[in-house]
């Protein structure tokens, strides 16, 4: 057998590359580097990130990472060096040229283990390692041999994927009352005994009762708004009263979340109300959109000839994992978020649900289906932990009308409006009218895969009810209407065809004309305008249309009811798998029923007057100048409308809770972006201060000699303050144009230095790595956009700078610009940047013995908006050089501390912003 020891290693990072072959290790051009694994296999870890580095992004080897999700699917993986190490419990390298003996050791280690009977995901692996030898994985030749085939033959992952269970719909949940004195004991059983007392999670606790009594009006759920700060406690705080509901009332709450950290944090939690990890899968279910779960027919279509080439390679390693996760879930779940991006997203979409074409019963694999596992584990569970928008979907139109949610606590309530603006909007582009074409349709042309369209999904009712044959086969005409592939080529060669193409042509006529005099046509950006004033040839494009669409919506129609007949007076060959099919069928119907009313209703608005509840425009999407959708959007003026009828109405309890509820105003603020304001009577408020001593552990630096728009004094600004602060910033920018030129400018430097920087839009990792890479590395630093502002948690040393490029000013699309009209004009955006600002510094101190710096590079950082801050905090203006020494006194402080030599030092403030202090 091929000793890894033998193979080369190659490591390549801003600061260097180094190469280890025959026992020495070398520094190596890029050149060298690049042929080497061109002729040799070559040991690496992280491909794409490797070849990035090398400028050849094509580069292959033998990644250490594809290596771990053979041996160890399902389990966590910093994917470095050093989160390798930890990892196989190997000697961590002092500099970055030991890392290429590091890769040597890790590659036995791993393939030794493949060799250990204490390999715990050994079952499968033998099968696996077959099938990826035939794939040409070039892993193959050295694990294959070390696998020894097992006496009797493995079962294939879709024979030993366990069922669920079929069980009666639970009854609605009891009318009890629980009491504070029993919440609190709940409360201290979570916290645990010898736990800090924390007077404000106890308060919260009582508060959040509220939303678990019996409701006392129609069309009112029982609502608490709770801004808590950061470090009150509010998981446990919230969980204690809804555990104790759930369990007395016998029924589920929802805990909702805008972003995956805060849900995979809720799910570790869960621990503690049920320490029997057993227990906590069954009383606790986090549920997520279907889009997010494997699906068990694309995963077979793409093993048996689906996929090819590096794709085929990652189904078989998603097989592995299928075979060990937890739930599914391919996205924030248990599979490796480094791992697609291993294969550059190719093909990791095709193995979920991502076009709505599940066939429910009629699948094979549909009683081991993970979407219908969750769904059902749902029904009977305690806490149900998911994100606002399925929770508003669920609410609104979902299929599971059983399941709608009863009691509900949006956790992250801050991004209340953001999701329902999401959620309740319509949008009429190519991409969508084309996905809506190739659902009722299935393939057509030379396309492959495994898409049916509507006829073959509903063949049995096709021959058994005539009606329902006609009408399958009406829509399938009807849609020829919708674009087709290759359209936008059409469109900007000026042939359209059918009324939809010739809709989007005349849209992107329109927004061309209307850019050309503000000079937007030419910069590369997408570009919008407001759908008023229409001329002639857009309003006869949206006249044709409309009959095209409701030509189409015609037959759905029939379909749906006659769907519905079949169900009520069944026939022989309707048994239960049937049964299912049609009646995800009708929910399938029902909501691109719902789509075509929406852009029927769209349609009607062109030329006709003005909807004073909506903002309606059109967009030509580019990047970097190539147009990639054109279309008609309708976003809600007020999405809070419609969030208060669909969702607030029927609940029976509600908590809206965040650290920045108020969005660095009033209650109002809070009240109108929750939905409140559109419901009958007021909610019940509660508000608890931070605990943590902002005055002493934190600083707002607003630097006032960085011109904007300088990238290179920017990008100076970044080095020095990073270096100030040896690592450990989280830089926020709001364009990714310029995150890119500082990254370009000040990575090699800093990695000279011994300062790995990472960045969104930049590094080829997903949003989830990257901040795993940040927070287990305290010299690291990462560079991103709005994405990092909100919902990163990173506590301790690992985060001790934030540095914002600017103000976060809002971009002025149509749709603010309508919204800051009706809002109030200027106090409406102040109060969108103090929320930002808020979010953005709340990332800072995460604990009590947390302590850094917040700067902002803008001198024009307006005295109104210094309110965001926590009270007390020292806010000073002064120059990039008074910064730098202020970041490394900070940093001096915190080193002391950890040294025992206390936490205070004799530099004196420089002033602070009036009346803050």
């Amino acid at each position: 057998m091929i000793d890894p020891a033998a193979l080369p290693a190659l490591h390549a990072s801003h600061g260097g590359i180094w190469l280890r072959e025959g026992g020495r290790t070398l520094g190596v051009a890029k050149g060298q580097a690049i042929a080497q694994t061109a002729e040799t296999p070559t040991l690496l870890l992280n491909a794409p990130l490797t070849g990035q580095r090398l400028g050849y992004p094509d580069l292959n080897g033998l990644d250490l990472l594809e290596l771990w999700a053979f041996v160890h699917p399902a389990r966590f993986l910093v994917p470095t060096p050093k989160g390798l190490a930890e990892a196989l419990d190997l000697p961590q390298p002092a500099q970055e040229g030991d890392i290429p003996a590091l890769l040597q050791m890790a590659a036995r280690a791993l393939l030794d283990r493949l060799e250990s009977p204490e390999w715990k995901e050994r079952e499968g692996g033998w099968t696996a390692a077959q099938a990826l030898h035939r794939l040409r994985w070039p892993w193959s030749p050295l694990v294959a041999p070390r696998i020894s085939r097992p006496a009797e033959a493995e079962r294939w992952l879709f024979s030993k994927l366990p069922e669920w269970e079929e069980a009666a719909h639970r009854p609605a949940p009891r009318t009890v009352a629980i009491e504070e004195d029993a919440v609190l004991a709940q409360l201290d059983s979570l916290t645990g005994p010898g736990a800090e007392p924390r007077p404000g999670q106890r308060a919260y606790a009582a508060a959040a009762i509220e939303a678990f009594r019996p409701r006392v009006h129609r069309d009112q759920p029982n609502m608490l708004l709770a801004e808590a700060g950061t470090g009150i406690g509010k998981t446990l705080g919230y969980l204690a009263p809804a555990s104790l509901w759930a369990s007395q009332a016998q029924g589920t709450v929802w805990i909702s979340t805008y972003t995956k950290a805060l849900q995979r944090q809720l799910d570790r939690e869960s621990l503690r109300l049920f320490p029997d990890p057993a227990t906590a899968a069954r009383r606790v279910v986090v549920r997520k959109g279907r889009e997010n779960y494997l699906c068990l027919l694309n995963l077979e279509d793409a093993l048996q000839g689906g996929f090819s080439g590096r794709a085929a390679i990652l189904a078989q390693l998603v097989a592995r994992w299928a075979a060990f996760s937890k739930n599914g879930d391919m996205v924030g779940g248990d599979l490796p978020g480094w791992l697609p991006t291993l294969f550059r997203r190719n093909g990791s979409t095709a193995l979920t649900d991502r076009r709505g074409e599940c066939i429910y019963a009629g699948c094979p694999h549909y009683r081991k289906c993970f979407i219908e596992r969750s769904a059902r584990a749902s029904a009977d569970a305690d806490v149900v932990i998911a994100n606002h928008a399925l929770v508003m979907i669920n609410a609104a139109r979902g299929r599971e009308t059983g399941q709608r949610p009863q009691r509900i606590v949006f956790d992250e309530g801050h991004h209340l409006f953001d999701a329902a603006d999401s959620t309740f909007s319509v949008a009429l582009s190519g991409q969508e009218a084309i996905e809506l074409r190739r659902w009722v349709m299935g393939p057509e042309g030379g396309s492959r895969g495994r898409r049916r369209g509507l006829a073959a999904r509903l063949s049995d009712l096709a021959s058994y009810d005539e009606e329902g044959g006609d009408a399958i086969r009406a829509a399938v005409d009807a849609v020829r209407a919708l674009p087709a592939d290759d359209w936008l080529k059409r469109i900007v060669a000026g042939e359209p065809f059918g009324a939809i193409e010739t809709l989007l042509a005349a849209v992107r006529g329109t927004v061309f004309a209307r850019a050309a005099d503000s000079g937007e046509a030419d910069a590369g950006y997408g570009l919008e305008t407001e759908l008023a004033e229409p001329d002639g040839p857009l309003v006869e494009a949206a006249q044709e249309a409309a009959i095209a669409l409701d030509a189409l919506l015609k037959p759905l129609v029939r379909l749906s009811k006659r769907l519905e007949a079949v169900l009520e007076d069944a026939p022989d060959w309707l048994d239960g798998a049937a049964r299912a099919r049609i009646e995800g069928a009708i929910g399938s119907l029902g909501w691109r029923r719902d789509l075509i009313s929406a852009w029927l209703a769209l349609l009607a608005r062109i030329g006709g007057p003005a909807d004073p509840d909506f903002v309606d425009w059109m967009t030509v999407d580019r990047v970097e100048g190539r147009e990639y959708d054109i279309g008609l959007h309708r976003h809600w003026l007020d999405p809070t409308r419609p969030l208060a009828e669909a969702v607030l109405q029927p609940a029976q309890g509600v908590i809206v809770t965040s650290a920045t509820l108020k969005g660095g105003g009033d209650w109002s603020n809070a009240e109108a972006r929750s939905g409140v304001a559109h419901l009958p009577h007021s909610a019940e408020r509660f508000e608890a201060a931070s605990p943590f001593d902002y005055p002493d552990r934190a600083e707002v630096l607003i630097v006032t000699d960085i011109k904007r728009g300088d990238i290179a004094a920017m990008s100076g600004a970044y080095a020095r303050l990073i270096e100030a602060s040896g690592g450990g910033t989280l830089g926020l920018f709001t364009a990714i144009r310029r995150l890119r030129a500082v990254h370009a400018r000040i990575a090699d430097r800093l990695a000279r230095a011994g300062l790995p920087l990472y960045a969104q839009h930049v590094d080829p990792m997903d949003t989830g790595t990257l901040v795993d890479i940040f927070r287990d590395d305290p010299r690291a630093s990462l560079l991103g956009t709005d994405a990092l502002r909100d919902g990163v948690d990173v506590p301790g040393h690992s985060l001790r700078l934030v540095v914002m490029e600017g103000v976060p000013w809002s971009k002025p699309t149509v749709l603010h610009a309508a919204r800051r009209l009706a809002g109030g004009g200027s106090a409406y955006d102040d109060r969108l940047i103090r929320a930002r600002l808020a979010q953005a510094f709340g990332r800072l101190i995460r604990r009590a013995e947390d302590k850094g710096s917040f700067v902002i590079l803008s001198a024009a950082m307006p005295s109104r908006l210094l309110s965001a801050f926590p009270p007390g905090t020292p806010i000073r203006r002064l120059t990039l050089d008074e910064a730098i020494i202020a970041v490394s006194a900070k940093m001096q402080e915190r080193d002391m501390q950890d040294a025992g030599l206390g936490d205070r030092t004799t530099l004196g403030h420089q002033g602070s912003e009036p009346g803050m202090r």
